[in-house]
């Protein structure tokens, strides 16, 4: 599916499944009714299988429910390659310490079954609703684990039998669109020479503090060929933004002295503009060439309405001047950052 159509922004749904906080349920339904009052219809959210074991898919369609969302005014993307499981231990084997209040496990599945059965777990915790774009999730992780060469290799034939399936289900109506999301983007770009994607989702990779040229040019062959790029984790996991978090991995001041000085700078040159870091980091993220949206998650239901206009936000000329000065982001880019 070529020159598919996203809106600026897509929210993200991992708050829904308690990342790093159990966040109430009245507070999730708040968000997303919140969600639904900044944006034409059909409202885009993005979740997965592995956000909170099933639970963001089961949260977000509880909300929209309670909300009395049609199906129609929603559009879901569902990354999958995850399925819950029953929870046999005290805590949930998969990414210990970063799930809360979980009362279930996930395993992972890719393979051309594993991925259907992910769909269609998928589809049933959200019951009334239902994944209209799929992907494979983080496979540049399952490589990762390949314990030598063979290993890997059949652990990338699992990566395009699963793919396979997706295609399978988009040409059977299931689904309107395939495509991918991970954090190492030159997975993406491995994969995407194999399989023929409608859209790409970029995590942590593509941000105002780590922009590599190289995926810049990749990031404009997709343009070229007309495949869209979602970008998301723009604060590379909260970091940017005061966490201790960087791109999910926690950090201290004393072992990554030089992350948290490129930080403190950045502040600095923020305030001097009277710009928040939020805004800088999103509307760089946004102005990428070839990005098509932005997603956005928040825990707290009244920054849904900053968010969004964070993501439509100019800044002046002189703020992205400012940035090259300080050899804060990639001179080639302060041109894409002016006119975008």
């Amino acid at each position: 599916m070529k020159d598919m159509q996203f809106p600026k922004v897509i929210f993200g749904t991992s708050c829904l499944g308690n990342l790093f906080h159990i966040l109430p349920e009245e507070t999730k339904q708040d968000l997303v009714k919140e969600c639904f009052a900044q944006t034409d219809r059909p409202v885009y959210f993005d979740t997965a299988g592995k956000y909170g074991a099933g639970l963001a898919l089961e949260s977000l369609g509880a909300c929209l429910r309670n909300a009395n969302v049609k199906p129609e005014d929603v559009v879901i993307c569902n990354k999958l390659g995850w399925v819950r499981t029953e929870l046999k231990t005290p805590e949930p084997t998969f990414e210990p310490g970063v799930w809360k209040g979980l009362k279930y496990d996930a395993v992972q599945r890719i393979s051309y079954d594993g991925i259907i059965e992910c769909y269609h777990q998928g589809n049933e915790l959200l019951k009334t609703y239902r994944a209209d774009l799929v992907s494979v999730h983080d496979p540049d992780e399952y490589l990762a684990a390949a314990t030598d060469e063979q290993d890997e290799k059949r652990r990338y034939q699992d990566i395009l039998d699963a793919y396979r399936a997706l295609f399978d289900l988009k040409a059977e109506g299931e689904v309107t669109s395939v495509g991918i999301g991970a954090k190492d983007w030159k997975t993406i770009r491995r994969i995407t020479q194999d399989v023929k994607l409608d859209w790409v989702m970029v995590a942590n990779s593509m941000t105002i503090h780590s922009h590599p040229q190289e995926l810049l040019t990749f990031l404009q062959k997709l343009k070229s060929q007309g495949i869209p790029v979602i970008n998301s984790a723009v604060f590379n996991g909260g970091f940017l933004t005061g966490g201790d978090f960087y791109n999910y991995k926690p950090t201290n001041p004393e072992k990554d002295a030089e992350l948290y000085k490129w930080r403190e700078d950045f502040y600095k040159l923020c305030d001097s503009f009277k710009i928040s870091p939020a805004t800088a980091a999103i509307v760089f993220g946004r102005k990428i060439p070839g990005v098509a949206a932005i997603a956005l998650s928040t825990t707290k239901p009244h920054n849904v309405a900053k968010n969004f206009d964070m993501a439509v936000a100019e800044l002046p000329d002189e703020f992205w001047q400012a940035l090259v000065d300080n050899k804060m982001i990639d001179p080639d880019l302060h041109r894409h950052l002016i006119n975008n």
